[in-house]
């Protein structure tokens, strides 16, 4: 058995079968087309429809809602044959992110219209949350919604949102007073609404196949149904409820990336030639690989912990914010020796490695940068 092959804790039988068809979907149905996608910059809805047939949207969502009715580790599975692979443009974490805000928040009516379009790929989901001059800070949220009968009046603008450029769902984080307790969240479906305009899609380091988009709202009309839970000013506090959740798909994204990018580095030393012998026996490959396997190993154990965490329904925010600062500083080390293993080819972007190095830059600022993670574990240590 190679050092490589670890049989996570929380898998089983049924789970490993699952990995099986996964795994066949994304090799099949995505791999073939990535270099497509980050040309184009973004996967089309086509795959979104694929995948909602078979299955392999909204996985953790009860039957009752359109969802497949598994748990977190149905996720996990589908992030990690993603991350695995350096498939980073099919965003379908921030997907189930969103499906879970209204699971977790919405209206039995609202779970109800809206759950199963995204469960099926009729509709894409993304949070539209950050605004230029509000990432971390969301104090400094201006998209204002004000009250006008049955309906919000949305203006406002959104920058760097997942999915964005072909969303046909928001979880639209708005200002509906002063506050912490001024925020609240709408429900938005994009398809011909009056005013809603797709700006660019966002020419980033990394993370190509992604359609990274800015939005912009000018008097937009939002039925007041569509509010997140029915009441106003609750907005900040279903976002913080739900953070562990994400902050846990970060990490574990993170550690099967950097399996991703030791397995093909392992098979890359193995092949490539230099001073007549294999890259692979020169002492120095060997101590990098074996530094790169054991830090790798380390963070699985810990993700998979918190994966055992969040199906547990015990998941703090404090160590969901350890696991997503630590696994993403360490991957970016880690599938940076992976790179300097290939030499000049690590710099080719037709090399695993190479993509995943430009794609793991951003794991350490979304989803809360990593020093506001610092910043949760030290007050959750010191008060």
């Amino acid at each position: 058995m190679s050092l490589l092959d670890h049989v996570s804790p929380w898998m089983d039988e049924d789970l490993a079968l699952f990995r099986d068809n996964v795994a066949r979907f994304v090799e099949t149905e995505m791999v073939p087309h990535d270099e497509a996608w980050r040309k184009q910059n973004h996967v089309g809805t086509e795959i979104w429809r694929k995948a909602g047939a078979m299955g392999l949207l909204c996985t953790d969502i009860p039957g009752e809602y359109g969802g497949a009715g598994g748990d977190f580790r149905h996720e996990a599975v589908i992030y990690e044959e993603l991350s695995r692979r350096g498939i980073s443009g099919f965003g379908s974490a921030v997907h189930s992110i969103c499906a879970h805000y209204i699971l977790n928040h919405g209206t039995e009516a609202q779970k109800r219209e809206f759950i199963p379009k995204l469960a099926s790929g009729e509709s894409i989901g993304a949070i539209a949350m950050t605004e230029p001059g509000a990432g971390s800070d969301l104090q400094g949220i201006r998209t204002r919604a004000v009250r006008d009968g049955d309906d919000y009046i949305v203006n406002g603008s959104k920058i760097f949102i997942t999915n964005g450029y072909l969303a046909g769902l928001l979880a639209l984080v708005v200002r509906t007073d002063t506050g912490s307790r001024g925020l609240s969240i709408l429900i938005v479906e994009t398809k011909g609404l009056k005013g809603f305009r797709v700006g660019r899609v966002l020419d980033k380091m990394g993370m190509k196949a992604q359609d990274t988009a800015e939005l912009f709202f000018e008097d937009v009309r939002i039925p007041a149904v569509n509010l997140l839970g029915g009441t106003e000013g609750r907005g900040f506090a279903q976002l913080m409820s739900d953070l562990p959740y994400e902050r846990a798909i970060v990490a574990l994204c993170g550690v099967a990336a950097m399996e991703g990018a030791v397995a093909a580095t392992l098979a890359y030393v193995r092949e490539r030639k230099a001073f007549g012998k294999a890259i692979a026996e020169f002492q120095h490959t060997k101590f990098k690989l074996a530094e790169a396997t054991t830090v790798t190993r380390v963070a699985r154990t810990f993700v998979d912990r918190c994966v055992q965490d969040v199906v547990d329904g015990r998941l703090d925010t404090a160590t969901a914010s350890m696991a997503k600062y630590w696994v993403t500083d360490m991957q970016q080390q880690v599938i940076d020796d992976c790179v300097q293993l290939h030499g000049g080819y690590g710099y080719m972007n037709e090399y695993l490695v190479t993509r995943m190095l430009a794609d793991a830059r951003v794991q350490r600022i979304y989803g809360g940068t990593n020093e506001i993670m610092k910043e949760v574990i030290g007050r959750a240590l010191l008060g």
